[in-house]
This record gives C-alpha cells, sequence and structure tokens, in this order.
C-alpha cells in the first residue's frame, strides 16, 4: 500500500499530465494546473510567470497577489531582477505579510519556459513533501508549457491585424515618461483587459527590470522577451539605455526570432534547425545539402522530419507558420 503523501504526489502529477495533453492555451493551462496544486499544496498568492526560452526574461504572469504588492509591482519586479537569495527574498516580501515561498522553475534542453511562485501569507510554512511534490512536477509542467507555445504557431488567420513598432520611454523607477502611439496599442493587445495592474504589460517592466539589473548590479540578463500576441503572432519586447532614461521597443518579432522559437518548442534537434534556418531563408533541398555538405536524400529526410514534428502538411505550410504570413 502507498504511502499517503506519496499516492498524493503520483495522483497530483497524473492529474497535471492530463491537463498538459488536453490541447489548452498556455492561460486556461495555467489556470487548471494552479487548481489541481492548491488542492495539494494550498497556497495564499501565486504569480505564474512565462518566460522567454533563451533569455529567461518573464512575461505574461498569471497572478493573485495582496493588494499592496500589485500597487507596488514596479519594485517587486526589480528587486525579483537584482537576484536576491531565498533568504532575502522572503524577508522583502515580509511587508506584504508573507511568510514562506515556493518557487518552481520550468526549463529543459530547449530551454526556460517559466515559473511558478507560491506565496503563504500566515499559517505554517511549506513542508518539505510539499515542496517535493511541486519539485516532481517540473517536468510534466515543462513539457506543457513548450507544447502550449508549440501550438500558437498554426496558420495565419486571413483578417489578421498586424502590430506596428512602437517604443515606450520609462525611468529609473520604471515608470511611463512618454510612448509612441503604435506603442500604446501594442500595450492595450499586450495587457489582457481583466488584469488588475497599471497599463503598461509586464513585459515592459520586466525587460526594463532586467537593464537594470544588468547595468546596476552587473546580473547577466539579455533584456528582451518573445511575447505570443494571439492567433500566430509574436512579438519582440526589448529594452535599451536612452540616456538617463529606459526606452522598451515593442514589435513583430523577426523572422530569425520566430524561426529560434519555432524549433525550440517543436523539440527540433541541432541539425533539424539547421535545416530549418536554410529552408526559411528559400534555399531548396539541392542547396540545402550543398550548403550543409550532405547527400540531397539526407536533406529531404531533415525536411520531412521537419513537417512530421511541427504538424505542418508541406513545407508550404512550414514556411508560413515560421514567419508568420
Amino acid at each position: 500500500m502507498l504511502e499517503p503523501s506519496y499516492a498524493a504526489g503520483v495522483d497530483l502529477i497524473a492529474r497535471a499530465e492530463q491537463h498538459c495533453r488536453a490541447g489548452l492555451s498556455d492561460r486556461v493551462l495555467r489556470e487548471r494546473l494552479l487548481e489541481t496544486i492548491r488542492s495539494a499544496v494550498p497556497f495564499d498568492a501565486h504569480v505564474f510567470a512565462l518566460t522567454d526560452p533563451v533569455t529567461g526574461v518573464g512575461s505574461s504572469p498569471h497572478a493573485t497577489v495582496p493588494g499592496e504588492a500589485m500597487v507596488q509591482l514596479r519594485d517587486v519586479i526589480r528587486r525579483r531582477y537584482r537576484g536576491l537569495d531565498p533568504g532575502e527574498w522572503l524577508s522583502w516580501l515580509g511587508r506584504f505579510a508573507v511568510t514562506d515561498v515556493a518557487l518552481v522553475t520550468f526549463a529543459d534542453r530547449y530551454g526556460a519556459w517559466g515559473w511558478l511562485e507560491l506565496w503563504r501569507t500566515g499559517g505554517t510554512p511549506y513542508r518539505p513533501e510539499e515542496r517535493a511534490a511541486l519539485d516532481a512536477l517540473r517536468p510534466v509542467v515543462t513539457t506543457g508549457l513548450r507544447l502550449a507555445a508549440a501550438r500558437t504557431f498554426v496558420d495565419p488567420p486571413d483578417d489578421l491585424v498586424q502590430l506596428e513598432p512602437g517604443v515606450v520611454l520609462l525611468d529609473g523607477a520604471l515608470q511611463v515618461r512618454s510612448q509612441t502611439d503604435a506603442a500604446g496599442e501594442a500595450l492595450l493587445r499586450l495587457l489582457p483587459p481583466e488584469e488588475p495592474v497599471p497599463p503598461v504589460p509586464a513585459a515592459a517592466y520586466n525587460v526594463g527590470a532586467a537593464l537594470l539589473a544588468r547595468d546596476e548590479a552587473g546580473r547577466p540578463w539579455e533584456p528582451s522577451a518573445r511575447v505570443h500576441l494571439g492567433a500566430n503572432r509574436w512579438v519582440s519586447v526589448r529594452a535599451a539605455r536612452l540616456g538617463s532614461e529606459i526606452a522598451v521597443s515593442i514589435g513583430p518579432a523577426t523572422a530569425a526570432e520566430r524561426t529560434d522559437l519555432l524549433a525550440r518548442v517543436h523539440g527540433l534537434s541541432p541539425r533539424e534547425t539547421e535545416v530549418l534556418g536554410l529552408a526559411v531563408h528559400g534555399l531548396d533541398t539541392r542547396a540545402i545539402a550543398e550548403r550543409l555538405v550532405i547527400a540531397p536524400t539526407t536533406a529531404e529526410d531533415h525536411l520531412r522530419a521537419l513537417l512530421a514534428k511541427t504538424g505542418s502538411a508541406s513545407r508550404q505550410v512550414l514556411m508560413s507558420r515560421a514567419l508568420g504570413v
């Protein structure tokens, strides 16, 4: 007979696997996972963020936190990127009555896909078996988040409205100083209307905070993130210094950024990723073979594997999904 704690952990993983296989959007998947986790590991507040698989910079958070923490959102994000150790972080969160924190990161060999932080405000600290149960969820949830991102690379609808590039200027406290008209539209599209946060998406705060942490504290952050905008659209959010201010650019992800992301979400091999990159640049099978110094039949095998892994009916469909056109 299974020990109760072990049996509960096995059941938690089984239910998480069921959600991850259900073909849900990343937001609905996170909602279902949170409901399942709460039944086994109670918590009072949470932040469940997605991350760019290469830079690890966060975006698209699903969160419920104390009201005062939401008021101080910019400072919360800035301190997170400063890289406080767990004890310092918990001590700082004490101002919001947080008494314990459990953090789980979701990453595999293809990249970093998100993280979940659970806060308790009062009550008992997280028990070792609760932390072990959360840790056991890592492989399942990591794959689930990656495959949810893979499902965004679909055939573009005919009436899809593309996003114009825009720029937001932030000061050193991440306060908005000014923005272009296109940036205003981008911010509205990036920010779900039901989210009770100020009218700047978390992605802008996150890349800005990553830049500050790199410049002021020597943290190894690349201040950029690719963010899903709906349908097959992905945008790139980047922060750079502009005098004493921070310029955050928001615009459609480039062909190289999309291709890299498509390769990662579908778990392509290094060689398959090379073949995809060459195909996106218009090279035919023979030209790909010559460039990689392989037989044309081998190049054709790689292309067939690409179509199978990405669920694309043809090379034309694959190119359309990769480029978003």
